[in-house]
């Protein structure tokens, strides 16, 4: 992850990039739900050196569908060890603050975008896999934040469904991109409806007000070309680099093809993390169970 001249504020660019588009461009009538605010909560919660613990449980406990989900995560294959945990305070202790906070996120985000399109029929599924993935590889670099990645890892694509919700046509449009095989699926997407996933999932992290790294990473996660020169920050190229690192490894576990982007764009990702191939199959035998569980 070597450190390269950068081009000056180039997140800081993405950002106000977005809040134009948004006040006079294509994206004014894409509806972005509003964040949650027990996402809030839990953010702010996490945010200090000592996260506050007490307000973690507060939150987890005051939403029988949410308590419900993380002793369900406790009692999985991947934490169940001796007898079932039966309280939310008993699934925190075996999932740890840092799990339990992720699996709390992910629960919240489902239930504030909603998925109702045959085409997306296991999008959470998948960005819980990636964002498992992705908080995984972090503990494998120095310097990335397990929580950052994971949160770019369950954000990555969150674009797709908000455009499901708010553009016409756009379930053709994703027909379309999977056909086509003389332009990508951003390319398909632009000329039909003049924006794309990636520039919407950048502006539902903007609105929900993530870090600017990740929304940075959002916006350019298909401007591969990117890695390893100066068309962003270092820790946003790290970003991109491990999401595509987490699905190629997900692609693996289920048992899919590669992706043009892998093919094209993989080896470059290894690059820039000082990782290589060997390297990644040990991390896939120790993520197996994990994906498992997702």
């Amino acid at each position: 992850m070597t450190t390269t001249a950068l081009e000056p504020s180039r997140t800081a660019a993405i950002q106000a990039e977005l809040d134009q588009a948004r006040r006079n461009g294509p994206l004014q009538h894409i509806v972005i739900p509003p964040c949650p605010e027990l996402l809030t909560r839990l953010r702010a919660a996490m945010a200090p050196t000592e996260p506050d613990l007490n307000e973690v449980a507060r939150i987890a406990a005051s939403d029988v569908a949410m308590s419900a989900t993380l002793i369900r995560s406790a009692n999985g294959p991947l934490f169940a060890a001796g007898q079932p945990v039966q309280t939310v305070g008993q699934a925190m202790n075996r999932l740890g603050l840092e799990h339990t906070a992720s699996v709390m996120a992910g629960f919240l985000m489902q239930r504030a975008i909603r998925v109702n399109h045959a085409l997306l029929a296991r999008f959470w599924e998948r960005s819980t896999k990636r964002a498992l993935a992705m908080a995984f590889i972090a503990k494998k670099l120095p310097g990335l934040s397990p929580d950052l990645a994971h949160t770019y890892g369950l954000f990555a694509h969150v674009g797709m469904p908000v455009m499901m919700q708010s553009v016409k046509g756009y379930a053709g449009t994703m027909i379309e991109a999977r056909a086509r095989i003389d332009r990508s699926p951003i390319a398909t997407e632009n000329a039909n409806h003049r924006t794309d996933h990636a520039v919407v999932g950048a502006l539902v992290a903007r609105v929900w007000r993530l870090a600017p790294s990740v929304v940075a990473a959002i916006r350019l996660h298909h401007d591969l070309e990117l890695l390893g020169g100066r068309g962003a920050e270092s820790e946003v190229q790290t970003l991109v680099a491990a999401g595509l690192v987490a699905e190629y490894l997900m692609r693996r576990h289920e048992g899919e093809e590669h992706d043009v982007d892998w093919l094209s764009h993989g080896q470059a990702a290894l690059d820039w993390l000082h990782v290589d191939g060997d390297e990644v199959l040990f991390w896939e035998e120790e993520l197996r169970v994990t994906l498992d569980e997702a």
